[in-house]
C-alpha cells in the first residue's frame, strides 16, 4: 500500500535534499511545494497571494498518485495545524508518515540559507532574517524527527526508509 511521507521544517534545513535522494533511491513521487508555487506564480493567473493554493494543488496530485500506487514525498514548510491536518486528510486511509526536519545547529542553518544555490528557475529565496523570523508552530506528533546538523543525507534517508517499509509491513498484515 502506497505511502505519503510529508517532510516539514524551515527553509534550509534540507528537506529538498532528502526528498530528492529518496525519491531517487524508491521511485516515489517528489512533490516539491516551492516548485508548484514558483510554476503558478509565473502562470498568466496572476496570483499574488497564494496563501493555501500550492498546497490545494500538491495534495490534489497526492490523493490521484496514492490512488494509482505510488508512494509519495510532500516536500513543504508545513509551519501550521491547519496545513498538516490537510495533508492528513490528503493520505485518505493510506499510511502516513509526518517528519519533522529541523537543523538544530543554529549556525550551520544560516550558513546553508546564506550559501545555498536557487535550483527553481523564478523562485525567490528566503535569506536568513526571513527564516528566522518565520512562525513555525510546535509539531509534537510529528512521527519522525530529524535534526540533520547530526544526520547525513544518507542517513536521513534510511531512516525514512525503514519507516516507510514498517508502514507497508503494518498495512500488509491488517
Amino acid at each position: 500500500m502506497p505511502v505519503l511521507v510529508c517532510l516539514s521544517g524551515l527553509p534550509g534545513v534540507g528537506k529538498s535534499t532528502i526528498a530528492c535522494a529518496l525519491a531517487e533511491q524508491t521511485g516515489a513521487l517528489h512533490l516539491r511545494l516551492d516548485v508548484i508555487e514558483t510554476a503558478m506564480r509565473q502562470s498568466h493567473m496572476k496570483c499574488e497571494d497564494l496563501t493555501d493554493g500550492g498546497y490545494a494543488a500538491a495534495q490534489a496530485v497526492t490523493r490521484l498518485a496514492l490512488a494509482q500506487g505510488f508512494d509519495v514525498l510532500a516536500d513543504c514548510v508545513n509551519s501550521i495545524q491547519l496545513t498538516r491536518s490537510a495533508w492528513q486528510q490528503a493520505s485518505q486511509g493510506h499510511h502516513h508518515i509526518d517528519v519533522m526536519v529541523r537543523c538544530r545547529d543554529h549556525a550551520l542553518h544560516r550558513h546553508r540559507i546564506e550559501t545555498r544555490e536557487n535550483d527553481i528557475e523564478g523562485h525567490c529565496l528566503p535569506n536568513w532574517q526571513s527564516v528566522a523570523a518565520r512562525t513555525f508552530d510546535p509539531f509534537p506528533q510529528a512521527d519522525i524527527e530529524l535534526d540533520t546538523s547530526q544526520l547525513t543525507v544518507e542517513e536521513a534517508v534510511q531512516c525514512l526508509r525503514a519507516a516507510m517499509s514498517a508502514a507497508n509491513k503494518e498495512k500488509s498484515h491488517v
